[in-house]
């Protein structure tokens, strides 16, 4: 993760010139819905910001705001889903190319415990290599590898069905199904959100650990201010009214479990200075609300 000696207080400094292109940029990008309709709706303006592809590394950047500040949609347009892409304006690049679409070079793990019920784990977990012609063998190989990494067990749980697991187990079987493809950069929208605590602080670590070894860009949407400056590298803190980036700000590195890190003193310094922002973003909200202004 980042460098300890990192202020969250102090706006991240532009990436230095490189040749590698950025794993995602945003230049001026605007998403409009209904456009020319009574039920208009900007739901992101003038939106901008470059996260570097990191050689031999990555990074984590949390987008953390309240909600309907378009966390979500800033996620759906790197990831080339409608109906937020495309945008109504501006442009999303992803490793120095415009999105299209869907690529193979993005994988996504939604709150929800996406997962086809009708196949087991095992199945679910190599969804995409099949997809892709892995042969049986190979990818079933493959498959119980990530269902170990993921902290199931391969010889036990790869054959039951969804219904069959609890939520924080199907969500590691997403995050299998998706990891076990690569892909250059991971979006993350929400996926712990649902899960108890002590859960979710399991799957934080579980998703470091894992991170370190795909070398993956992550874009980790998320509610919670702790969840934020934990996993994030960066944090991207949005208001709404509408939806924008009102800072860039980079974290201390955590060298420990997120048990451990949350009562360290300097985790509580950044949470506390966030959840004021926070705050201050939302009473904004509310007198722009009160007022009638849109």
């Amino acid at each position: 993760m980042s460098d300890p000696a990192s202020s969250a207080t102090t706006p991240a400094s532009p990436p230095a010139a490189a040749e590698r292109p950025a794993a995602v940029e945003f230049l001026g990008v605007t998403k409009v819905y209904g456009q020319g309709t009574p039920r208009e709706y900007v739901a992101i303006a003038d939106v901008s910001f470059t996260i570097p592809d990191v050689a031999d590394h990555g990074e984590i950047s949390s987008f953390l705001g309240p909600s309907g500040c378009g966390k979500s949609t800033v996620l759906r347009l790197v990831a080339g889903l409608e109906p937020q892409h495309p945008p109504t304006s501006g442009t999303v690049t992803v490793l120095g190319r415009p999105v299209v679409g869907p690529g193979a070079d993005r994988g996504m793990v939604f709150q929800d415990y996406t997962s086809f019920d009708n196949r087991t784990v095992l199945d679910n977990v190599v969804f995409g290599l099949e997809c892709r012609g892995v042969p049986r063998r190979l990818r079933e190989a493959e498959g119980r590898e990530w269902i170990a990494k993921v902290g199931l067990d391969p010889r036990r749980d790869a054959t039951k069905y969804p219904h069959e697991l609890s939520g924080g187990m199907r969500q590691r079987v997403a995050i299998a199904r998706t990891l076990i493809l690569r892909p250059r950069v991971i979006l993350m929208d929400e996926p712990f959100g649902a899960l108890d605590p002590a859960t979710r602080l399991d799957m934080q670590d579980l998703l470091v650990k894992l991170w370190r070894d795909v070398q993956a860009t992550v874009l980790f949407v998320t509610h919670s201010v702790e969840e934020a400056v934990y996993l994030g590298d960066r944090v991207f803190v949005m208001a709404t009214t509408p939806g924008r980036i009102i800072a860039d700000l980079r974290m201390p590195a955590a060298s420990a479990p997120a048990r451990e890190t949350q009562s360290q003193p300097w985790f509580h310094e950044q949470v506390n200075a966030l959840h004021a922002r926070i705050e201050e973003v939302e009473a904004a909200a509310r007198r722009i609300d009160g007022d009638g202004v849109s």
